[in-house]
Parts: structure tokens; C-alpha cells; sequence
């Protein structure tokens, strides 16, 4: 849980009650939150926005996926574009980091010819 996600405050909130049987009042007071904050964050439906940053977000798990797990965001934004999203690369990084997806690392070969010390 973060502070600064008002939804997963809420949530968690939400989830007190349910596991541990602590009445959303009581949490409420723990955290620092009025009831009528939480009220309004439980009851609050999901936006456009939200909706189409998880269909991105699966979509990019998918090519991720296909890809063997080798592909970094340029070339995962690459098949998004082609497949037809409107999507930036920052976003496709942003939304990679956020779910523990991480390209693999380009290994660059080494010379084996090495300059010697003597002039």
C-alpha cells in the first residue's frame, strides 16, 4: 500500500473489515482519513482512462510474453504501434517498470586482442 494511492488506501480500508473485522470507522481513525473520504473513494467507478491502462497494460504483457521475455519498452511500444495503439514510449516504460517487466540486456562482445603495456 502507498500513501499517495487514494484508491488503495481505500482498498485497504475496505479490506479491514473484512479480514480482520475492524470497522471502517476505527481504520479510518488509524490512518488519518475521515469516513466520508472513504465513502467516496469506496463507491467511486472506474474511468475511461483507468479501463484503457489496464487493457495497455495487459497488452503489453502479452507482447512482453511473446517476445520470451527479451524485449525492452522501444521495441514492445514498436508492436503496440503497429498493432494499432496510441501510446508513447515513456508510458509503455512507466507501465513496464510499474509491473516488474524488464527487457533482457544486450551482452556486447569482447575483443580478445588486448594493447599491451609496453610502448
Amino acid at each position: 500500500m502507498t500513501e499517495t494511492d487514494p484508491a488503495a488506501v481505500a482498498a485497504f480500508i475496505g479490506n479491514q473489515r473484512t479480514e480482520c473485522h475492524v470497522p471502517h470507522r476505527l481504520a479510518c481513525r488509524v490512518l488519518g482519513v475521515s469516513e466520508s473520504w472513504f465513502y467516496k473513494w469506496r463507491d467511486k467507478p472506474t474511468t475511461a482512462r483507468q479501463v484503457r491502462r489496464g487493457q495497455l497494460a495487459d497488452a503489453i504483457r502479452q507482447v512482453f510474453e511473446d517476445s520470451g521475455g527479451t524485449y525492452g519498452s522501444p521495441k514492445v511500444w514498436l508492436v503496440l504501434v503497429r498493432a494499432g495503439w496510441r501510446v508513447s514510449v515513456n508510458t509503455v516504460a512507466r507501465l513496464m517498470a510499474e509491473h516488474g517487466l524488464a527487457g533482457r540486456k544486450v551482452r556486447r562482445r569482447r575483443g580478445l586482442t588486448r594493447p599491451g603495456k609496453r610502448p
